[in-house]
C-alpha cells in the first residue's frame, strides 16, 4: 500500500495526544481485546489489502475499542426505526491514521445517534496501512513515529497526500454502491447520502470528494485538515468542526473553508474553545461535545430530511 507521511504524522499525534479528559487517562493503555461480533458487517468486496501479512486485530482504549490491520473491508448498516425514517443517510469513517480506526466513539456511537435521529447510518471500516502484529511492537512504533512529530518536517500539499489513500477511496466507492444498490430496502434515498469522517476519516471524506465518483450529497469535517485545496465544481454542502486546542490540526488556517466558500458552495464552520483531539462522541464538559446537534441541525437546515433535498 502507498505509504502517506501526511496520515502518518496526525496517527502519531493523534494516539499520544487524543486524550479526552483527565479521567480518561487511566484508561489510556492498549489492551488486545477479542474481535467483537459484527453479525451485520457487510463485506464491500473491494479485495484484500495488497500485501497485507497481519490479521485483523482489536484493542481497547480511553474506555471505547478500536481495529487495526484490516485488510478486508466492511460496512455496518445502523437502521432508523422505520416510523422515524426520513430517507436520509451518512456514511460514517472513523479516524486513526490510516493505521487503526476508533470504531466505537467515531463509528458506531455516531451511527446509533444518527438513528435516533431518523437517518440511516452506515459505518465504514476501510482498508488501513499495515502495523506490527504484536501490541507491544505496535505501541513501540507509535511512540517513534510521534518523537518524529516533534521535528517538523515539509508535509506535501493536501491534494499529494490524498492520492495515497487509493484502497481506502475505493473502499468509500463500494460504501456508496452499495447503499445504493439497495435503498429501496433500507429505506433510503439515493441522492440524500452524506458522508461524516473524523481525523484520517475526515481526509478520506474530503479524497472521496475529490475522486468525484461517489458524489456524496454532503459532508462532515469533524477534526480533520483545513489546509486550502481545490474545490471540485460539484462540490457538496460541507460541515466542519474542529476545537481551537487540536494539537494537529488547529492554528494552522481555515484554508479548506474559505475554499469551499470561494467556490461558493454551502458551508458552516464550528470552531470550539477547547475539545482537543479525538472527542467524537466522548461526553465531556467543553462545547465541543456539541457538534452532533450541530450538524444533525445543519443537515435539517440544508434540506437533506426532506423528500427534495437540496444539493448545493
Amino acid at each position: 500500500m502507498t505509504s502517506n507521511r501526511w496520515a502518518g504524522h496526525a496517527l502519531a499525534a493523534l494516539l499520544a495526544l487524543s486524550v479526552a479528559t483527565p479521567a480518561m487517562a487511566q484508561n489510556d493503555r492498549m489492551t488486545p481485546i477479542a474481535t467483537p461480533a459484527q453479525p451485520n458487517a457487510i463485506a464491500l468486496n473491494t479485495g484484500p489489502l495488497p500485501g497485507a501479512s497481519n490479521a485483523e486485530s482489536w484493542h481497547s482504549q480511553y474506555d471505547s475499542v478500536f481495529a487495526r490491520n484490516v485488510t478486508q473491508a466492511t460496512l455496518t448498516p445502523f437502521l432508523p426505526d422505520p416510523a422515524k425514517a426520513t430517507g436520509a443517510a451518512v456514511i460514517v469513517a472513523p479516524g486513526g491514521g490510516f493505521r487503526t480506526l476508533s470504531m466505537q466513539n467515531e463509528g458506531w456511537d455516531v451511527a446509533k445517534a444518527l438513528a435516533a435521529r431518523g437517518i440511516a447510518a452506515f459505518v465504514l471500516k476501510y482498508r488501513l496501512n499495515q502495523t506490527p502484529a504484536d501490541m507491544g511492537a505496535f505501541e513501540k512504533s507509535m511512540a517513534a513515529m510521534f518523537s518524529s512529530v516533534a521535528r517538523p518536517a515539509a508535509r506535501p500539499s493536501p491534494a499529494d497526500a490524498l492520492k495515497g489513500l487509493s484502497p481506502q477511496v475505493a473502499d468509500a466507492r463500494a460504501a456508496f454502491a452499495l447503499v445504493r444498490s439497495r435503498a429501496a430496502e433500507w429505506k433510503v434515498d439515493p441522492d440524500r447520502i452524506g458522508m461524516v469522517g473524523f481525523s484520517a476519516g475526515a481526509m478520506l471524506t474530503v479524497a472521496t470528494v475529490l475522486d468525484g465518483q461517489a458524489k456524496p450529497a454532503f459532508i462532515g469535517d469533524i477534526y480533520g485538515p483545513l489546509q486550502p485545496m481545490t474545490v471540485p465544481a460539484d462540490a457538496p454542502p460541507m460541515f466542519a468542526a474542529i476545537a481551537a486546542d487540536d494539537p494537529l490540526f488547529a492554528g494552522k488556517g481555515f484554508g479548506l473553508v474559505d475554499a469551499w466558500m470561494a467556490a461558493k458552495k454551502p458551508a458552516e464552520f464550528h470552531l470550539y474553545g477547547q475539545g482537543g483531539h479525538g472527542f467524537g462522541m466522548y461526553p465531556k464538559t467543553t462545547t465541543s461535545t456539541g457538534w452532533f446537534d450541530a450538524f444533525y441541525r445543519w443537515i435539517v437546515m440544508e434540506g437533506f430530511l426532506n423528500a427534495k433535498g437540496k444539493t448545493g
